[in-house]
């Protein structure tokens, strides 16, 4: 049986942010006498200076840390200073590139991690796993340990940008496919899913597919966007594995990274069309599927993102080798290129 941790503290509040100095106390007591390291980028200096103020006040023994990138490079080279220096725990505020780079920075250096999310782009403010740059071609996911504490401000997240919150939509909703392609690993291995983890991931799905609330500025749908996000972490971290959220879709998503690096779309909305490709692919119906990402408005038109008839087929027949560990669906069915070419033919 897989052991397992989850977050000390989860936090969803309007205005959480105002008052950090009680919040971080929770998650981590006495944090206001310990050594802080505090990560983020430049390109949010503008928006967050002030939270960055209040928290590097209350914590006046913290180093503000800024990122330029998603880089192994870069977040094993603040892992050295957090070894070096004595950092006794790491907080991470901004998107999935610097929660990545902080998490895992914090893993290496075996010290807590809180993470303070800005937007919503993907599942990583709650996973046991950070994505990470290699070198300019190759992006590979590598485990890790889930935060101790996040904190979500419900009215910092409304001003992300609606893409971003799109791309949060897209990598919930791939469960769909990845649930599917999951068990049929476990058939495949004669092993069985692991039932707890399953129905967390099962409930961020379809907690977010049936959700009224489509307004995407919404405080509601905020909320529901960020719970469903963090129960996609936590089934992954209990299943030990990331099966739960991954699957078909994940491989195609990257495919196009690791042979198309000049495509422009966003990790979210790349598994979103390739969970309507799995849907297919698996013999099931994905009118519903493709009804709930329309409710959405995300454009699944592969046109609309420069994704040629060439490039999808080759990316979908490249997809089952970019993890040759992982069964899916891809691996029993004939990835042709007529068949191929016919799915095209229905996105656009």
């Amino acid at each position: 049986m897989n052991r397992f941790n989850l977050p000390y503290c989860l936090i969803i509040e309007e205005g959480v942010f105002e008052h950090l100095d009680e919040v971080l106390t929770e998650c981590i007591p006495d944090i206001d006498k310990q050594k802080v390291m505090i990560v983020t980028e430049p390109g949010l200096l503008n928006i967050i200076q002030k939270y960055l103020d209040e928290m590097q006040k209350d914590l006046p023994n913290s180093k503000l840390h800024l990122i330029e990138k998603n880089s192994f490079d870069q977040a094993m080279e603040l892992a050295r200073t957090i070894c070096a220096d004595g950092y006794q725990a790491i907080i991470g505020i901004g998107g999935g590139k610097v929660l990545d780079v902080a998490k895992y920075a914090g893993f290496v250096g075996k010290i807590p991690y809180i993470c303070l999310p800005t937007t919503l782009s993907n599942d990583s403010l709650a996973s046991p796993v950070a994505v990470l740059d290699i070198d300019d071609k190759l992006r590979k996911t590598l485990g890790c340990k889930i935060p101790t504490g996040i904190v979500v401000d419900i009215n910092v997240i409304m001003n992300a940008p609606i893409e971003q919150l799109k791309s949060g939509i897209g990598d919930t909703i791939s469960k769909y496919t990845a649930l599917y392609d999951w068990k049929l690993d476990a058939a495949h291995r004669g092993e069985r899913v692991d039932d707890f983890a399953y129905m967390i991931s099962d409930m961020a799905l379809t907690s977010l597919c049936y959700n009224e609330e489509k307004s995407l500025k919404s405080k509601e749908f905020i909320k529901t966007l960020t719970q469903s996000l963090v129960m996609g972490g936590l089934a992954m971290e209990i299943a030990g594995n990331s099966r739960p959220s991954s699957g078909s879709e994940h491989l195609f998503c990257h495919s196009l990274e690791e042979n198309y690096p000049e495509i422009r779309i966003s990790h979210g909305m790349a598994v979103a069309l390739g969970s309507v490709v799995g849907c297919i692919l698996q013999g099931r119906n994905a009118i519903r599927l493709r009804e709930i990402l329309k409710a959405y408005e995300l454009d699944i038109n592969p046109m609309n993102w420069n994704i040629t008839k060439e490039i999808f087929v080759d990316a979908w027949q490249k997809a089952p080798a970019t993890r040759k560990d992982r069964h899916t669906i891809l691996n029993e069915v004939s990835l042709d290129k007529e068949q191929l070419e016919r799915i095209y033919s229905q996105l656009i």
